[in-house]
């Protein structure tokens, strides 16, 4: 298409009650749409040209709890990190007991917190058994990936 049949097609499209106009020629292509009282061409760019896709690695998520023994100093405590970013929670409800509190004895499996994430509720559980010597987050604080939650004493 040429200039003058462009100009022609606007003219045509302001003369009628159409918004929009689309015209496809070979490899070309033409969008005229109606903007408040005036039409306006919208010129097509280059086609796109495909990039060679990168195979994608798969993401390997963390495991439900991570149980890892602490540093030295602080001797045979094992920290609970969050497998996940979210709001940390110690109770079910606002108005409920929390699920654990220093001094209190765990078992494998026994919900230590609840962490949300995108509204979705996590509970927390320990793998093994011992007893919570330190909470290291306070309630409704937000946590990172991998952040120490809790140390436990086998």
């Amino acid at each position: 298409m040429n200039l003058k049949e462009i100009q022609q097609l606007i003219e045509i499209v302001n003369g009628s009650s159409l918004d929009e106009v689309i015209i496809k020629q070979d490899e070309s292509e033409i969008t005229l749409r109606r903007n408040s009282s005036k039409a306006q061409a919208v010129l097509p760019t280059a086609p796109a040209i495909a990039q060679p896709v990168q195979p994608v690695q798969p993401v390997q998520r963390p495991a439900a709890v991570q149980e890892q023994p602490a540093p030295a100093a602080a001797g045979d405590l094992v920290e609970i990190h969050s497998p996940i970013v979210g709001t940390f929670y110690r109770s079910p409800s606002p108005d409920a007991e929390a699920f654990v509190n220093e001094g209190d004895k765990v078992k494998a499996g026994d919900v230590l917190c609840i962490i949300e994430a995108m509204k979705l509720m996590n509970e927390i559980e320990t793998e093994g058994s011992g007893t919570i010597v330190e909470i290291l987050v306070e309630n409704g604080q937000p946590v990172e990936y991998n952040q120490v939650l809790f140390r436990i004493k086998p």
